[in-house]
C-alpha cells in the first residue's frame, strides 16, 4: 500500500459545557467514511463509554451524541490532516495538528483523554502549554487487542469518571 494524504472529514463534537476531551489520534478509513468517531465495528470505544457510564450499548450516531451532550464529552483527534497507509498510526508522517485551542475555547473542558500512546505523542508534541490536565488510557482500536475489554473498562476508570 501507499502513502496518502488524508483529512479530518468531520467536524470536532463539541457542547459548550463539555468538561472531557477524548481525542484520538486521526480517523480511521471506517469513520472517515462514517464521518463519525470510531466508526470501525471492532473498536471498542463506544462499548466501553456504555460500560463506564452502566448504560445499554450506543447503536446509532444520534444516540452517541446524546450519550456525550449528557455527560459532558467533547470527541476529536490529535492530527487534522497526515499522510498514512490504510488506518495504521504507526504509518502516520506529514503531520498537520488539530486546533485543540479553540475547542477548549468553546467549553469547559478541564481533563483531555487520550485513548492511546500515539493520541498522546502528538497531543504532547503540539500542545506542550495546553491550559489543562492530560491522561492517556489505553487504545480502544481492535489493534490493541492485547488489552482485554474488562482492563479497558479498569484502566479508563481510573481516569474518567461518567455515569
Amino acid at each position: 500500500m501507499d502513502y496518502k494524504r488524508a483529512t479530518h472529514e468531520f467536524p470536532p463534537l463539541v457542547f459548550p459545557d463539555s468538561e472531557f476531551l477524548i481525542l484520538g489520534s486521526f480517523p480511521s478509513i471506517k469513520s472517515r467514511e462514517a464521518k463519525f468517531f470510531y466508526g470501525h465495528p471492532q473498536n471498542r470505544f463506544w462499548p466501553l463509554l456504555a460500560a463506564l457510564a452502566g448504560e445499554m450499548p450506543l447503536s446509532d450516531v444520534p444516540s452517541k451524541i446524546d450519550f456525550c451532550r449528557r455527560h459532558k464529552i467533547a470527541l476529536y483527534d490529535s492530527i487534522e490532516a497526515c499522510s498514512i497507509i490504510g488506518s495504521s498510526d504507526s504509518s502516520i508522517k506529514d503531520v498537520e495538528p488539530a486546533d485543540l485551542l479553540s475547542l477548549y475555547h468553546r467549553s469547559q473542558i478541564k481533563l483531555v483523554v487520550c485513548n492511546g500512546k500515539t493520541s498522546l505523542r502528538y497531543f504532547e508534541r503540539y500542545n506542550p502549554n495546553f491550559p489543562c490536565e492530560h491522561a492517556c488510557a489505553p487504545s480502544t482500536s481492535p489493534a490493541n487487542a492485547a488489552c482485554s475489554f474488562q482492563r479497558l473498562v479498569e484502566e479508563w476508570g481510573k481516569i474518567i469518571k461518567i455515569g
